[in-house]
Parts: structure tokens; sequence; C-alpha cells
């Protein structure tokens, strides 16, 4: 992302992010490109911070049409059917979030995120899904880690008021500070389906049980070839049956995966706004550390439940499951 510098334009807008984090780093945002899939409450907040951080560009793809489940959490497209009527969820946020920041450039992808070819995503030096398939997410980060750039990959997922991030920055070289002087550190990541395949003997004794649970309901969807999202209560026995079969073969007992944390899951997949904000903000927060080479990044899972209000940290990757 080296290039030209920044405009004055650009420099006068951006005046107190640049005393924040400094010009170098306000002009490798301003010239990167992000792509945007899946348009619920959580991807939201992303992009209008990424908006009005001043990136260069925002791709989004999302040709589903609005329904009422879309617009809990999704304060970009307005309470007008008249107003909505006939257009994707990627067409009305596209509309939206060129009101925050005009110097950015939002466009609209149409297609489905599966189909898109390497030199597509080689286009980004950001890909962000959410509201995809676990096979999808499998692929996308695949077809990004073939690319002849690094390609940064998050998903993100957020259920009733639990969410969930995950990074691959690949091999990534940032700098942070250390007492008086700035280090060069460099971090290696695990593929997403490197990461989901680590054995659970091999995590640590208090891995996060949202992990799992999210593996589970993930699981469950594929096997029964469900969009994300789409369960109910009614699923819980036979989540229950897969539980116990993952369980077994992963030689881990069964109370890792509560029953409540399962029924929650489930049974609510409409997304809080107050969850979206949070987990929101840090998935901006991380994309925007990528890009600019600044502060330690999230390695390689992040957790949140406003149940406890806590937000953890869990590092599931192959070299350390190895070590």
């Amino acid at each position: 992302m080296d290039g030209e510098e920044l405009t004055e334009q650009e420099t006068a807008l951006y005046d107190r992010q640049i005393r924040v984090w400094g010009a170098d780093a306000q002009r490798r945002l301003s010239k990167s490109h992000i792509l945007v899939s899946g348009l619920k409450g959580t991807v939201i907040e992303f992009c209008k911070n990424i908006v009005l951080a001043g990136v260069g560009s925002v791709t989004l793809i999302d040709d589903r049409v609005v329904t009422e489940e879309l617009l809990a959490a999704n304060f970009l497209i307005p309470h007008d059917e008249n107003m909505y009527a006939g257009k994707s969820l990627a067409v009305l946020c596209c509309d939206s979030l060129k009101d925050f920041n005009p110097m950015v450039r939002v466009s609209v992808q149409k297609g489905d995120l599966s189909s898109f070819g390497v030199d597509f995503f080689e286009k980004f030096n950001v890909v962000v899904v959410s509201s995809c398939s676990l096979s999808t997410k499998k692929l996308v980060n695949e077809k990004c880690r073939k690319a002849s750039k690094r390609i940064a990959f998050y998903t993100v997922d957020c259920r009733d008021s639990c969410g969930e991030i995950f990074v691959d920055l690949q091999k990534y070289l940032y700098s942070k500070k250390e007492v008086d002087e700035m280090v060069e550190c460099l971090l290696e990541y695990s593929s997403f389906e490197e990461a989901i395949a680590i054995p659970w003997r091999s995590l640590p004794r208090r891995v996060s049980k949202l992990y799992l649970a999210m593996r589970v309901i993930e699981r469950f969807e594929e096997l029964e070839s469900r969009n994300p999202g789409d369960t109910s209560i009614a699923d819980l026995p036979d989540v229950q049956k897969l539980r116990k079969e993952l369980c077994e073969a992963h030689s881990l007992s069964e109370s890792m995966i509560p029953d409540a944390l399962l029924e929650r899951l489930l049974a609510s997949t409409t997304e809080f706004p107050p969850v979206c904000a949070i987990i929101g903000g840090i998935l901006g927060q991380e994309v925007i550390k990528a890009i600019s080479g600044k502060g330690d990044p999230l390695k390689n899972f992040f957790f949140f439940d406003s149940m406890d209000g806590k937000g953890i940290i869990e590092d599931i990757s192959i070299v350390k499951a190895e070590g």
C-alpha cells in the first residue's frame, strides 16, 4: 500500500486521527480496499467505523432482500417499506454509508461470494465475511491465502448476546513500542479450516465454552443444509445429539458445552444492537491495526458474551497446538 501521500483535504479531515496514529498509518488506511460480505447488525457497525476512519474503499456483497429480522440491528436501512422495497441489503447500505464519509468510495458487488475466484479477492487488502456457511468461510479464506499478496481475512458472527471474531493475517509483521524503542514482531496465523480442525483435547483446559458451542451449531447448520442462523429451540435435541458425538470423538466432557448456551444460540438468532456495537467496534479496531501495521493484533479468536460482560481472546492455532 505504498504510494502517494495524503491530500490536503484528507489531512484536514483526518487531523485528529493523524494525531493519534500518525500520517503514515492514515495514508495506509486511505489507500486500502475492504471487501465486506453479509450485512447484519455487527457488520454494519464495523462498516460505519472503517468508513469514518477513512479507508480508501468499501465493497459490499449481500443480495438478500430486507426482512424484519435484518432490520432489527441495522441502523442504515430506513424503517419505511416504500424506501427499501425491491432493493438488496447491499444497495440500501451502500447509499447510507456514503453519507458518513464522502471521501470513501462505497460500492456494491452482486453475486455469490463463494463463486468469485482468487483474482477477484486480490483487489482487496482486507476481506470480512459474515452470515455465510462453514464451507464458504473455509473456501474464501483459502482463496485469500492463494493470492499473490497478503490479504487479511476475518469472519464475524453474532447470535443472541454472544459474538465471535476469527482473524487470519497469515505471516504478519508489525511494529510496537517496547520501553523507548520500536521493535518489529512477526506472528504466524492458522487458516480458519486449520484452526477449527485442531482436536479439542489439545485446546487449553479453560478454553471458551462459546468457541465449542459455536463449532457445534456451525456443524449442525452444515449437516442440515441450513442458512446461518436458521435455527430454533426445536432443534435442541438434534444439536444435543451432535454435541455428544463430537465430544466423544474429541474425548471432551459434554459439560464444556452447556445446554443453556446452546439454547441461547439456537433460539435467539436476532442480534442485540449493544452487542453489535461492541463486536463491530473490536473488529474495526483490529482491521485498522492490520492495515496500519501498528499495535498488537488479535490472534486469532475473540469471544464476547454479554451475560458476563467479558471479552476473551483465544489463540487456537496449529503452531500453538503442536507446541
